[in-house]
């Protein structure tokens, strides 16, 4: 793992914690070169999945992309840990409903759902952007579709 600070690829592992989904491995490292010490993420990389896009173009799952959509979503509104859960939670379940392909729509609701869950907010701002918000009107539809 190369250090963020120094770019250098020789660290150790300080300690290593499970996530609390247990789909995932925080590990904290120190860098022996420089003595950066630094944090990263390990879980499951989903192979031979492919999601097809709304215009029919298919390209590999990208847990990393789902993050940042996730993210971007919540702001600071959601710690990093439950954005972690919900990536975690909709790729499980992707990886068990689906074998090759399965459609962005699919992903999306399936991420819609968690958010749902956790923060109302976060929620209409993926839905927004998911769903093509094109006028005020969309996002008072979803919010009386939350109060209800």
């Amino acid at each position: 793992m190369k250090c963020p600070k120094c770019g250098v690829d020789n660290d150790k592992v300080i300690d290593s914690r499970v996530g609390r989904d247990g789909g995932t491995v925080r590990r904290r490292r120190e860098c022996l070169s420089c003595g950066y010490r630094f944090s990263t993420l390990e879980g499951v990389v989903p192979e031979d999945i492919k999601v097809i896009k709304r215009n029919g173009e298919r390209m590999e799952f990208d847990r990393d992309k789902l993050r940042r959509g996730i993210a971007n979503a919540c702001g600071k509104r959601v710690s990093g840990e439950e954005i972690d859960r919900i990536v975690n939670t909709v790729t499980a379940s992707v990886m068990h409903d689906f074998d090759k392909e399965v459609e962005s729509s699919e992903i999306g609701e399936r991420v819609m759902a968690e958010l749902r869950k956790v923060d109302e907010v976060a929620f209409v701002r993926f839905a927004s952007v998911y769903r093509q918000f094109t006028e005020v009107k969309d996002f008072i539809k979803e919010i009386r579709g939350i109060k209800r």
